[in-house]
């Protein structure tokens, strides 16, 4: 293995040299040797890899080394596209081994050439196009030339955002699709082209859901592999709850309403069909944020009842329609696929399963009913763990993850590879330890008074994050008052443009809420101070995780909440050293962070900077930084 285990490291070090500014970084030539031990022994692997560590090549390099078959799942679309347009095609230039790769998406990503079909088909699509608006039919017309040219006919190649329904009208989801052996375009269709791309490739590179959906499903989405690689690990519990459970939307009856009605003429069942999305709406509202009894309430029970009577009613009379026509029968196959898998669901719902807990979820104008397992681990570990090699990795994973989603203890290595960055030196954490407990009533003033103090000291350059929207519209009103420098806030324009205005102005502080704490990448003078209104623990009245907690019983606190807040908070500290020259202060503005019992596991979970609790300290760093500059 040590001849093995001396070529990945050769590797690294020739691909790495081919890089612009190129650095020696340990930790990257110590994670690449863990993962290349966990292919080797067939180990499962969780590695911690700060910023700056280099993760992606780090687990490349050794992972087609091994030549083993590997599957990577990303939780962001960002690292999804960074390893398709620039670390993988850059590995194929310069690591001297040759491998084939492919993105496989979820079919709703792709154009549906049946769908086109249909769609110009005189007597079926003119009746779908004279009631779209004239805009709508000008993107179908678009998107049907771009069909004729794209080679992926993946919607993420369009230079252009179509509409939702013109997509829509050109595309299926897999609860719809009857596959390609039933679909006479199928064997041609860009979603089977990027299945039997993946079939025949040495990486295959997916989002962590669609990685779920393929565990659900019993392995029938991907091809087999030998190794699975989960990037951004700490967010693999949540999603597998999300993919191995059951959600059911209003938005669900009025889509399934519209593929019914392509192919059946009756407009009592599928008006009734489309009603079922605004009885399912008024008794899901009431119980919007809440957890559900198991059975379910009387109220929830019977609009899920009557659905099923209602679908089973349309299962029925789709079939019994006989036709000959081909593009007839596709769109019977899709309204049946449709409807046998909405009934699926149901009655998933409807029987209350053991061991799951039922939730409602979104807004009161969008609720959505969610059955998800209190206990993602036996899911997991009959169709990850005990079938392939599993590295978990992330530059934060919280310190329960092998457990949460249960890998057996004796089975697994968990490392921690550190950053290349010097903490010690350019950055420092500091908790206001003198400010009232956050539920204080005087917290806000002196908090307030803190953050103008500090932001005045950076002469701007502040992202300011906070646990709730009220707290963030309360500060950044305060702080417009106070300050000279632009206050932009998260309600001022979308992520993008908001993260761009921040970057072009060094002045300028923004202030955002929990969707900030990660995604957010300033590097250089922009940015040399971020302020964190709270400790970020979850919810208390989160309904899938008060259940959780309820079944962990005393060590809930330890083993769900400290995890979860610790990994939250470094997130949004990992937002200030983002290469090797950045310099600056993470502030804390939460007491509980310097006296609670619990202080050390969560600072332990922080990169290690100095520390300090004088304001006066953090003043005169910033401002020294400001001097610099």
């Amino acid at each position: 293995m040590s001849e093995t285990i001396g070529r990945t490291a050769a590797l690294l070090d020739t691909v790495t040299a081919a890089l612009d500014h190129h650095e020696q970084r340990h930790g990257q030539h110590e994670m690449a040797t863990l993962v290349e031990h966990a292919i080797a022994t067939k180990r499962h692997l969780v590695v911690q890899a700060g910023t700056g560590t280099g993760k992606t090549l780090a687990y490349l390099v050794p992972a087609l080394a091994s030549g083993a078959s590997v599957v990577v799942a990303t939780a962001t679309k960002a690292l999804q596209d960074q390893l398709a347009t620039k670390d993988l095609p850059f590995l194929a230039e310069h690591l001297g081994i040759d491998f084939d790769w492919s993105i496989l998406k979820g079919r709703s990503n792709y154009v549906c050439l049946q769908r086109l079909s249909e769609m110009a088909n005189p007597d079926q699509g003119m009746l779908e196009l004279d009631t779209m608006a004239v805009v709508t039919k000008a993107e179908i017309k678009r998107l049907a030339d771009w069909s004729a040219t794209t080679p992926t006919g993946d919607v993420a190649e369009l230079d252009w955002a179509p509409t939702d329904t013109a997509w829509r009208s050109v595309s299926v989801g897999s609860d719809e699709c009857p596959g390609a052996e039933r679909c006479p375009q199928g064997a041609g269709g860009f979603a089977e082209e990027a299945r039997r791309r993946s079939q025949a490739a040495d990486v295959v590179v997916v989002n962590t859901y669609l990685y779920g959906l393929n565990v659900a499903s019993d392995n029938a989405i991907l091809p087999d592999h030998d190794v699975v690689i989960f990037d951004e690990a700490h967010v693999l519990e949540d999603v597998m709850s999300d993919t191995v459970g059951v959600e059911i939307s209003p938005g669900r009856f009025v889509a399934l309403a519209a593929t019914i009605r392509r192919i059946l003429d009756d407009p009592r069942l599928t008006g009734g069909v489309a009603e079922l999305a605004e009885s399912l709406r008024d008794a899901l509202t009431p119980h919007v944020g809440e957890r559900l009894t198991t059975p379910l309430p009387d109220s929830v029970q019977e609009p899920l009842t009557s659905a099923r009577l209602r679908l089973g009613e349309v299962n029925d009379e789709l079939g019994a329609i006989e036709t000959t026509n081909e593009d007839a029968k596709q769109r019977k196959l899709r309204a049946q696929t449709m409807t046998g898998r909405s009934i699926q669901q149901l009655d998933i719902a409807i029987e209350g399963r053991e061991g799951y807990v039922a939730f409602v979820s979104g807004s009161r104008d969008s609720p959505r009913l969610e059955i998800a397992p209190l206990d993602v681990g036996p899911t997991m570990d009959d169709g990850v763990w005990k079938r392939r090699t599993a590295i978990l990795t992330s530059a934060t994973i919280p310190s329960t993850l092998a457990t949460r989603v249960g890998i057996a203890s004796d089975a697994v290595d968990v490392a921690d590879v550190g950053s290349p960055f010097d903490y010690e030196s350019n950055s420092m954490l500091y908790c206001a330890i003198h400010l009232p407990n956050p539920n204080s009533p005087e917290f806000r003033a002196q908090a307030n008074d803190e953050l103008e103090a500090l932001i005045n000291a950076a002469g701007g350059r502040t992202l300011a994050l906070f646990t709730s929207y009220r707290a963030m519209d309360e500060a950044a009103e305060e702080m417009r008052k106070r300050l000279d420098m632009p206050v932009l806030t998260q309600r001022d324009m979308p992520k993008t443009a908001l993260v761009k205005a921040f970057a072009d102005d060094e002045e300028t502080c923004l202030f955002a809420t929990a969707g900030l704490f990660q995604g957010v990448d300033v590097p250089g003078t922009t940015l040399s101070l971020v302020v964190i209104d709270r400790i970020p623990f979850p919810r208390p009245d989160d309904p899938l995780l008060s259940a959780r907690r309820e079944q962990l019983g005393r060590t809930a606190f330890s083993e769900i909440d400290i995890p979860r807040a610790s990994m939250m908070l470094a997130q949004a500290a990992g937002r200030l050293i983002r290469n090797a020259t950045d310099t600056g202060v993470v502030a804390v503005m939460d007491p509980r962070l310097g006296k609670a019992n619990y202080r050390w596991d969560i600072v332990r979970a922080l990169p290690p900077m100095k520390r300090t609790r004088h304001r006066s300290e953090v003043e005169a760093f910033l401002r020294s930084i400001t001097a610099d500059h």
